[in-house]
C-alpha cells in the first residue's frame, strides 16, 4: 500500500494555492511542545497495520461533488477491537474549497452515511476538523483515531492524582543524577484502559532502599487522555513498574553513561478507583524480577547532526534519545496508544560518534505485546520574542524514526528522512522574523534530500503572553506530493506572535486523504523538521 498520488492536482490548480513536488517555493503571486525558556546552565503483526488499504471505508458513488465524513474510534484491547461511530454534530467539519487566491467555506448535514456535503468540485479541498485541515481530493475521509482500552471507559476531568505507594522487593533504588545517570523511577499502565503515567515521590527514598512506603506522592498521566475510573468488575488492573539504572560503559571523554530500563514489576489485581483529586490511587504489591532481553545498537549520530542547519540556520544540536517502548496489543494496527518505556537512554546535548553498544531492558507484559524502538535527535534554535519584552525562547525541532524494535536494530540506525529544505512564507526565507501582511500567506519548502514523504505537516504556534510561552495553534496535514500550501483566512489572528514546524513524514502505510488520523499508527514511520522564525500579524 502506497499513499494515492493527487492526480487531479493539474495546473492551474497547482499554481494558484498549491504547489507541487519537485517545484521551486512559490512566491506571493504564485504546510508534546515545541519550546522551552532559555536556561543556562490482537495477533502479533509487522507493525504496518495492513498490507493492503483499509477498505472499511468506501468512495461513494451517488454524485461526483458530494463529500462524505465520518468519525470512527477503534478500541483495541486484549480480546479484539471495537469500533465506534462518533456523532459530529456537536463539533461538525468544514470543507474550505479553494478558488485562487480565496476560499469558500461549506457546511454540510448530517446522513446516514456520514457528515454530507454537497457542492464540492473535483480535486483537493481542505477538511477542518477541530483546529486541524487535511488537505484531500478522497471523496469520503474518516477522521477518526485509534485508543486502547475499554469502549466503555469513563474518564474524569482530572490529569494527575495523589497516589498511596506501598511497594516491596524493589531492586536497590538509585538516585537522579541527571540525564546519563538516571537513577530509578516508577511508572504505570494498564491493559484495560487508556492510562499510562510517571510517579513522583515527594519523600526522599534513600540509596540502596528496596521498599516504598508513601502517602506523598502524585502521578501524571501522559497518554494524552484525562484519568479513567477503574472498575473491580470489569477487571480493569495496572502495571507498576521499577526502572533501575543500567551501566552502558563510557563517553569518549570518559564520562560514565547510563540508561534506564525497566527491571521489576506487578501487576495489581483489578480494584475500583474514582479519581477525584483527593482520594490516592493505591500503588501496592510485591515487585518481581521480569525477563531481560540483550540487543545491539549502532547508531550513527553524525548523519544526525549533519543536518543541524537544515532545522533552521541558527540550530544547534540539542539531546540525542533511544527509546524501546511496548506496543499494547501487538502492532497489528500499528503502533496504538503509548504504555511507556521498557528503556530510555539520553546522551549528552551535542554528541555526535558512532554509538555502538549492548543494551538490555525487561519484559513483564502479556506475548501479544510487542516492542517498538525509537531513535530521536532534538534541536533547537534561541529566539527572542517580538514586541520588546527581551524574553527569549528556545523554539525546537526534531529528527525521528519508529520501527519494530528488531527492525530498527538490524542495522545501523540512520536518518529515513531529513527536513524540508527552503522554508518560505509568502516567498521571502521563514528563518528571517518580519511581519507577514497577507491573510492568507503561502507556506513553501523543497523536498528534502533523503527519504520520501508520504505527507508534510505543517504546525502553526502562537505565542500565549499570558502563559509566557508558545502553544499549538493548528495544524495543515498535506500529501507528500505537495510543498507549497496557502494557509486559509482566519487561521492567522490580528496581532499574533507565530512560528511554523514544517514536518517531512516519511511513513509508506500512512493513508493520509482517508485517513488521516488512524493510520499515521502504522510503522515505521519516520520524521524530519524545519523551523521558521518568530513572525507577527498586524
Amino acid at each position: 500500500m502506497r499513499l494515492r498520488h493527487w492526480s487531479l492536482l493539474l495546473v492551474p490548480t497547482c499554481a494558484a494555492w498549491l504547489g507541487c513536488a519537485g517545484g521551486e517555493p512559490g512566491s506571493a503571486s504564485d504546510f508534546g511542545d515545541g519550546q522551552s525558556p532559555v536556561s543556562e546552565d490482537r495477533p502479533s503483526g509487522d507493525g504496518t497495520g495492513t498490507d493492503e488499504p483499509r477498505s472499511d471505508i468506501s468512495e461513494p458513488g451517488d454524485s461526483d461533488d458530494v463529500v462524505f465524513v465520518t468519525q470512527t474510534t477503534r478500541f483495541h484491547t486484549a480480546v479484539g477491537v471495537a469500533e465506534r461511530q462518533e456523532d459530529l454534530s456537536a463539533n461538525p467539519p468544514e470543507i474550505y474549497v479553494p478558488s485562487g487566491n480565496t476560499f469558500s467555506v461549506v457546511s454540510g448535514s448530517a446522513s446516514p452515511e456520514g457528515w454530507r456535503f454537497t457542492g464540492i468540485p473535483s480535486g483537493a479541498y481542505y477538511l477542518r476538523t477541530g483546529n486541524s485541515f487535511v488537505v484531500t481530493s478522497a471523496r469520503a475521509v474518516d477522521i477518526g483515531s485509534n485508543r486502547l482500552g475499554r469502549p466503555d471507559t469513563v474518564f474524569s476531568d482530572l490529569f494527575w492524582s495523589p497516589v498511596q505507594v506501598n511497594l516491596v522487593n524493589l531492586a536497590p533504588w538509585v538516585p537522579y543524577g541527571g540525564v546519563t545517570q538516571p537513577g530509578s523511577s516508577l511508572q504505570v499502565a494498564s491493559a484495560q484502559v487508556d492510562l499510562y503515567g510517571g510517579v513522583n515521590v515527594f519523600d526522599e527514598v534513600l540509596e540502596g532502599q528496596t521498599h516504598l512506603l508513601s502517602n506523598n506522592a502524585e502521578v501524571l498521566v501522559s497518554s494524552g487522555y484525562s484519568l479513567p475510573v477503574f472498575e473491580a468488575d470489569r477487571g480493569d488492573r495496572l502495571y507498576v513498574s521499577q526502572h533501575g539504572q543500567m551501566d552502558a560503559g563510557t563517553l569518549p571523554d570518559g564520562t560514565p553513561l547510563a540508561y534506564s530500563a525497566l527491571v521489576r514489576s506487578v501487576e495489581m489485581g483489578a480494584f475500583d478507583f474514582v479519581p477525584d483529586g483527593i482520594t490516592p490511587m493505591p500503588l501496592t504489591g510485591v515487585m518481581r524480577s521480569v525477563p531481560m532481553t540483550e540487543f545491539p545498537i549502532e547508531w550513527r549520530l553524525p548523519d544526525f547532526t549533519r543536518y543541524v542547519h537544515a532545522v533552521h540556520p541558527l540550530a544547534t544540536a540539542s539531546y540525542p534519545s533511544f527509546f524501546v517502548m511496548p506496543a499494547a496489543h501487538g502492532l497489528s494496527d500499528g503502533w496504538v496508544g503509548y504504555s511507556g518505556e521498557a528503556l530510555s537512554l539520553t546522551l549528552p546535548r551535542g554528541t555526535s560518534f558512532d554509538f555502538t553498544r549492548r543494551l538490555s531492558y525487561g519484559n513483564p507484559f502479556p506475548s501479544s505485546w510487542e516492542m517498538v524502538g525509537g531513535a530521536q535527535y532534538s534541536f533547537r534554535v534561541q529566539a527572542e520574542v517580538p514586541g520588546g519584552s527581551g524574553l527569549r525562547l528556545y523554539l525546537s525541532g526534531s529528527m525521528y524514526t519508529y520501527e519494530r524494535l528488531d527492525s530498527l536494530v538490524a542495522g545501523p540506525i540512520l536518518p529515513r528522512v531529513s527536513p524540508p529544505r527552503e522554508l518560505t512564507i509568502d516567498g521571502l526565507p521563514a528563518s528571517d522574523s518580519r511581519e507577514v501582511g497577507s491573510a492568507s500567506p503561502v507556506i513553501a519548502w523543497l523536498p528534502p534530500t533523503v527519504g520520501s514523504p508520504a505527507a508534510y505537516r505543517i504546525a502553526i504556534y502562537r505565542f500565549r503572553e499570558d502563559f509566557r510561552t508558545t502553544v499549538l495553534h493548528g495544524t495543515v496535514n498535506v500529501p507528500g506530493s505537495v510543498t507549497q500550501v496557502r494557509l486559509p483566512p482566519g487561521t492567522l489572528a490580528p496581532e499574533g506572535i507565530y512560528y511554523l514546524r514544517v514536518s517531512a513524514v516519511d511513513a509508506p502505510h500512512y493513508e493520509m486523504e482517508r485517513f488521516p488520523f488512524s493510520t499515521v499508527d502504522r510503522l515505521p514511520q519516520a520524521r524530519a523538521d524545519t523551523l521558521s522564525s518568530f513572525f507577527t500579524t498586524p
